[in-house]
């Protein structure tokens, strides 16, 4: 009895727990190259949104700087003149012209006050202004004098937090410049790396596309078109002289009986047989040599290079076996081979021809008993 290949029993390995991780992992949706995008470009809206305002806050807290340091030039200036009405307070009353000096000085410094308090009154931050009984010349200079102190401290203070200020926000700038730029360069990674990942997949897809039509999809040998382009090349090496004084041959195989196996166990079983012999077809020849599934049971193996039809009929001999020996294991008792050969330039002229001169000649095999193999007459023969 036959035993069909497929029913054959084949254990399966059971699958690991990080097998099963993984495959789960990979059914997880991939975000495609649209919503990266605009991911990306959302994140570089809100980075550059980020810079504008902390360039215009840097902007702004150097204004304030400026207008600090103003003001600390006009608490410098009335400190001088200060210092010259302190160094003239203790004047003896005779002394008219020291006292003279000590007026003028009190002057200078109310003037010196009245400068600042309208420059911090017109502060654009909100500041401590000096108290208005601090302005007179004939104010206490004690109470001028600690008024000017806390403006000073005031203000000093604020031109500290002011400058930390500006460095922390150049800080970030530069901290969102470089962020932004991580960005950038990944985008264009990404971007490289999925148009690379689109590229293999579209030449996978031309791959495959080139291997389904030049091969037959069920026994997965060459099919007519990828024979004959492999004859048209092998023929032009020989034309060039690269092989010498070699030549090329094409048997041509149909399988006897083939027919009765599908009729008898159908065409399941009839695939089978293909598949199987196809697979010994394979392994039979030789490197350099090629089979195809020319379509039905029929088959052709391109010799590229050989030394005499001896060697031809050993390679036929070795076909014919693998035929009868897939016949014998799947139990049919019923599949031949029949074998037309053809060589180009001795026997056939013309190496278009030498398909249809193989194929005339397994037909003469097959009308004289089957099962065997024949060469194809030479010109003038």
């Amino acid at each position: 009895m036959f035993r069909p290949v497929s029913e054959r029993s084949i254990p399966v390995p059971e699958e690991a727990p990080a097998d099963r991780v993984w495959r789960a992992l990979r059914r997880l949706p991939v975000p495609g190259p649209a919503p990266l995008a605009g991911a990306a470009l959302l994140c570089l809206l809100i980075g550059l949104l980020f810079l504008a305002l902390q360039v215009r806050a840097i902007f702004s807290a150097q204004l304030q700087q400026e207008y600090v340091g103003l003001v600390l030039e006009a608490v410098e200036r009335a400190d001088t003149a200060r210092a010259g009405a302190l160094s003239l307070q203790n004047t003896p009353a005779g002394d008219t012209q020291h006292q003279s000096a000590y007026r003028e000085a009190r002057i200078e410094l109310a003037g010196r006050l009245a400068a600042l308090h309208a420059l911090v009154s017109s502060s654009p931050m909100s500041a401590p202004s000096l108290p208005s009984a601090v302005l007179s010349p004939t104010a206490a200079l004690g109470e001028a004098s600690s008024a000017l102190d806390s403006t000073y401290a005031w203000w000093r203070a604020e031109r500290d937090r002011t400058s930390a200020d500006v460095r922390a926000r150049i800080l970030s700038v530069s901290h969102t410049l470089i962020a932004l730029s991580a960005i950038v360069f990944g985008v264009l990674i990404t971007a490289l790396g999925m148009y690379a990942k689109r590229n293999r997949q579209l030449l996978g897809i031309s791959n495959e596309f080139e291997q389904a039509s030049l091969h037959d999809p069920m026994t997965g040998l060459p099919n007519r078109r990828k024979l004959f382009a492999a004859l048209e090349e092998a023929a032009n090496a020989l034309a060039s002289g690269a092989r010498g004084s070699a030549r090329i041959a094409v048997l041509y195989i149909d399988l006897d009986g083939f027919k009765r196996v599908n009729d008898t166990h159908g065409h399941r079983i009839g695939d089978e047989f293909l598949i199987a012999v196809s697979r010994r077809f394979r392994q039979a020849v030789r490197g350099g040599d090629l089979v195809a599934r020319i379509g039905g049971d029929e088959f052709a193996l391109l010799v590229r290079e050989f030394s005499s039809d001896g060697e031809l009929a050993v390679i036929a001999q070795r076909i014919i076996a693998c035929v009868a020996e897939t016949d014998a294991q799947m139990g049919l008792s019923i599949v031949r081979a029949s074998i037309g050969i053809a060589s180009f330039p001795d026997r056939v002229d013309d190496y278009w021809r030498l398909v249809a001169a193989a194929d005339e000649t397994m037909y003469t095999v097959k009308r004289n008993g089957k099962n065997g193999y024949a060469f194809a007459s030479a010109p003038g023969a």
